[in-house]
């Protein structure tokens, strides 16, 4: 039996080691020579499975240890019987901490500030959670779970009337689509004058032309951006024009990184019925403890020693040019959350 994996998945040398062949690749090189004979990939969003990659192989199962999957084509996988697993709500307080440090990094306070979330799912609603705690007025925004009429989505708003409402914006949403291009020029259009515009979901849901435009217009007058169309080749023109700029790793939290790697390890296991624990977790790390109803002032004051967001902003915009090498060698940090 062989599986391969990403060798940016953090703790997970040693795990399969005494079950099968395991070949460490980095993602983008993950190609259609060594899936051949592989029965199984744990990947991250940097390597595309589909037809190019799976035609002929023998992948039973794909496990992915992020939260995404649209660098999985699910419809291809369904009709090969290939086995697809993510690790759902690993990452989302690690995002959730992202969130407010780039709050913090461009000035906003919670006192008179509507606060727009679009997309809430495991992240949205976390900061959903944490923002109403905090002293925001929050809007949220999340189409298909209000056509479905899942609890707690009655006091949801269409896109347009979140867009009237709110001073600062948080993108949430999985990349389909639905959500590709949403952040449009009439989106920006729409919006309050000076919106705070963030996004730490994925950069193709933002039409990034209309994102300068609207920079350089004051339609927004600060923008957080984590995930951006092209990478690694981020584009340099609205890396200058963004307050705050991070290399993808809103979500880079120490737990959530152990949370995903040990989501992918449980999927494998109960597939391949191995010998591994249903609990498993990376022995040396703590595990995550939530923090609920946190204070704007405990956040202002004690969050900073967590997690310093300028600093990742200094090492993207000293060296946009090592994008993936900033991503790939990112030292976990601690979640405050």
């Amino acid at each position: 039996m062989r599986i391969v994996i990403d060798d940016k998945i953090p703790f997970i040398r040693g795990v399969f080691e005494p079950y099968a062949e395991v070949l460490y690749r980095p993602g983008t090189e993950i190609d259609a020579a060594e899936v051949q004979q592989a029965d199984i990939l744990i990947v991250r969003t940097r390597t595309r499975c589909g037809a190019a990659l799976l035609d002929g192989s023998a992948v039973r199962m794909i496990a992915t240890a992020t939260i995404g999957y649209d660098h999985i084509d699910l419809d291809y996988c369904r009709k090969r019987g290939i086995r697809v697993a993510t690790a759902a709500g690993c990452n989302a307080r690690g995002v959730l901490q992202w969130v407010f440090a780039a709050l913090l990094a461009t000035g906003v306070q919670p006192q008179g500030t509507t606060l727009g979330i679009i997309g809430v799912g495991n992240v949205g609603n976390a900061v959903r959670e944490a923002a109403a705690a905090a002293g925001f007025r929050v809007v949220c925004c999340d189409p298909p779970r209000r056509s479905r009429c899942e609890k707690g989505t009655e006091d949801f708003v269409p896109l347009p009337e979140l867009l009237r409402q709110a001073d600062a914006v948080t993108m949430h949403v999985l990349l389909d689509e639905t959500t590709r291009g949403m952040a449009s020029e009439s989106f920006f259009a729409a919006a309050r004058p000076g919106l705070v515009f963030l996004n730490s979901s994925r950069g193709e849901v933002v039409d990034e032309r209309a994102l300068k435009e609207a920079i350089r217009s004051g339609a927004v007058s600060r923008a957080a951006i984590d995930v951006w169309n092209g990478e690694p080749h981020i584009d340099r023109e609205l890396l200058e024009l963004t307050a705050v700029a991070t290399p993808h790793i809103a979500g880079y939290s120490l737990q959530g990184k152990a949370m995903g790697t040990a989501l992918s390890v449980r999927a494998v296991a109960s597939f391949l019925r191995l010998p591994i624990p249903q609990d498993w977790y990376p022995d040396h790390v703590l595990r995550q403890h939530p923090r609920i109803g946190l204070s704007w002032d405990a956040i202002r004051t004690e969050m900073p020693r967590y997690y310093n967001i300028l600093s990742d902003d200094a090492a993207l915009r000293s060296a946009p040019e090592r994008f993936e090498e900033l991503r790939g060698d990112y030292r976990f940090r601690e979640e405050f959350f």
